[in-house]
């Protein structure tokens, strides 16, 4: 059972994140239903035009469509015209983890967090990866820096509810997150499967503490 919820958790995740990264100023969307704009959007470094944002959307098109190779040039070039925006790295840091490059996911995320240390995107990104090499509490801390910056980021609380149930075994933190996360992307049914059976193990634990007392 747990083993099927961590590969769920990871197609979830997979296709969840290509939204989250959308926005390109830096600040991470919510969660999975989050959308781009087509528009020039204005930040710290000024105006994008639409026609470059249109470029790193079709590059998050390719992405989202399994086309890696692809959307990397794209990226890439993206970040040749405007080198300032923290989300063409995050996406590339996925890219890189799903072609089994470390390496470069790190150097990635490294730049992304240059650009902006607070990006909830790039923290996510940098807590998964942080997992993978059985850092937990590093993780761990990634993951709460970027709800702590961005509260209703529900990505970095889904991770959150699977690194307490299934590496730290915090059952309570792991049920707290993964309510959070149901609350911000509204009817996940597999997440809430998740939800009823932590808090029938929760109930179980708590009596059985009491009956040792």
């Amino acid at each position: 059972m747990l083993l099927q919820r961590f590969t769920d958790g990871l197609v979830i995740l997979r296709l969840s994140l290509l939204a989250a990264v959308l926005v390109l100023s830096g600040c991470a969307s919510t969660g999975p239903n989050s959308t781009g704009s087509s528009k020039a959007r204005t930040t710290a470094t000024g105006d994008v035009p639409a026609q470059t944002l249109r470029l790193f959307e079709l590059a998050v098109g390719v992405m989202a469509r399994g086309d890696y190779e692809d959307a990397e040039l794209r990226f890439k070039e993206f970040l040749r015209r405007y080198p300032d925006y923290p989300g063409a790295h995050v996406n590339l840091a996925i890219i890189h983890i799903n072609n089994g490059d470390e390496v470069a996911a790190q150097a990635d995320i490294d730049a992304a967090l240059a650009l902006d240390s607070t990006n909830p995107a790039a923290l996510n990104q940098q807590g998964m990866l942080f997992r993978r090499n059985g850092k937990f509490f590093e993780a761990e801390a990634a993951y709460l820096k970027a709800v702590t910056v961005s509260p209703e980021y529900a990505l970095a609380h889904y991770n959150l509810g699977v690194l307490n149930e299934l590496y730290l075994q915090r059952l309570d933190n792991a049920l707290r997150h993964f309510e959070k996360y149901q609350s911000l992307v509204g009817d996940d049914k597999q997440v809430e499967k998740w939800i009823v059976d932590l808090r029938r193990r929760v109930a179980a634990n708590q009596r059985t503490a009491s009956v040792a007392e």
